[in-house]
């Protein structure tokens, strides 16, 4: 199975952060989208031997949420959406990883606001090599959409055809990880 991926490297891997993205995209008003990302979070890899025992583990800092715009921002840490006061952190953790065609569903467990429900990443393993400074890299590209009223976000106004922000968020995440060196 590991040689369906160019490279493969079992072992233990972390974010690095400069080179790694978390968004997300919400519809707005119903007739636009709007991005925003993470600023603060951590994500550890670890390889197995056989890549489908691989597991993946996620924390972001909810209050380093960033839209462009502060007001709103304001308002999406605020009690009326992802209320980081009482729910600084949202976490992902894998349960299983399975294959599907050329890429792998990677099911775990999502908390958002306090609430944990299922979800499932769409991964597709960027590749895996040396940098240049003497080390190992690997990148993986995941995407998946919720429900944010499942999560308890559930915060929205009514406008004439539809709702200022939409149920569905997609999620977006480019991570490039450094391996571990063995202690």
């Amino acid at each position: 199975m590991a040689d369906a991926i160019p490279g493969y490297v079992a072992g233990t891997w972390d974010l690095d952060p400069v080179h790694s993205h978390i968004g997300f995209v919400a519809r707005h008003l119903m007739v636009s989208k709007i991005r925003g990302y993470f600023g603060k979070f951590d994500v550890q890899v670890v390889t197995a031997e056989n890549p489908l025992d691989s597991t993946v583990t996620v924390t972001i800092d909810a209050g380093s949420i960033d839209t462009g715009n502060e007001a709103r921002d304001e308002d999406l840490r605020s009690e009326r959406f992802l209320d980081v006061a009482s729910n600084p952190l949202i976490t992902f953790r894998s349960t299983s990883v399975t294959p599907d065609g050329d890429a792998y569903k990677v099911a775990g467990d999502l908390t958002i606001r306090g609430v944990t429900r299922p979800a499932t990443l769409d991964l597709e393993p960027g590749g895996f090599g040396p940098d240049p400074y003497g080390g190992t890299r690997a990148g993986f590209s995941a995407t998946t959409e919720i429900n944010r009223t499942d999560f308890g976000v559930s915060f929205n106004a009514p406008i004439p055809g539809g709702v200022m922000v939409s149920e569905k968020v997609q999620i977006e995440i480019e991570a490039e990880a450094v391996l571990r060196k063995p202690e």
